[in-house]
């Protein structure tokens, strides 16, 4: 399957809305004030990209790379980034809304959240072995058989986690974050 090549190019204010984007690859290139909500990006690649102020909501990623790809002031609700392809997957995310998002069985070892809103995201299975996780608010996040072994959850919010359903090795929590680490034995920390 041959694809069309886009590089080094700066892409502002698409409004791609329910629109796909198929068979197109494209490598350090800009995307700024971007409309992707409810489209799809289909059988593509991108490497070395930048999503700035871009509406990507609901819309549907299917055997697309997404590799070392920065992610700023974005919205991403309802993105099921687990449909991406594996080889390579890179992401980082900075100021972005994440509700609603699934990232089931992918790996983001090493992947930075910064300064999101995570609730009632899907992270089951997924590894996110010395991830870090700055300033986000986790409410209602699902952590279920995840690797979380040196994660760094320390300035976190709203965080529930069993840790006796995921690794968590080496993790780190403020004493803000104890309280949902023991929610399910029903203690009361004060």
């Amino acid at each position: 399957m041959k694809l069309e090549l886009h590089e080094n190019r700066s892409y502002e204010n698409l409004d791609y809305v329910e629109k796909e984007i198929s068979k197109q690859e494209f490598i350090k290139c800009l995307f700024k004030t971007c409309d992707f909500s409810n489209g799809k990006l289909v059988n593509s690649e991108f490497t070395d990209c930048q999503f700035i102020n871009c509406n990507l909501s609901m819309t549907k990623i299917e055997t697309t790379g997404l590799k070392n790809i920065f992610f700023q002031n974005c919205k991403l609700i309802g993105v099921d980034f687990s449909n991406c392809k594996d080889f390579l997957f890179s992401v980082c995310f900075e100021n972005c809304i994440l509700d609603y998002s699934f990232f089931h069985k992918k790996k983001l070892k090493n992947t930075v959240f910064r300064r999101c809103s995570i609730k009632e995201a899907n992270f089951s299975a997924t590894d996110l072995t010395n991830s870090q996780f700055p300033d986000c608010d986790l409410s209602l996040t699902q952590f279920d058989n995840t690797i979380l072994n040196g994660v760094d959850f320390t300035t976190s919010y709203n965080i529930s986690i069993d840790p006796e359903m995921n690794r968590m090795k080496n993790a780190k929590f403020s004493l803000n974050g104890l309280p949902g680490l023991l929610e399910k034995y029903g203690i009361i920390i004060e």
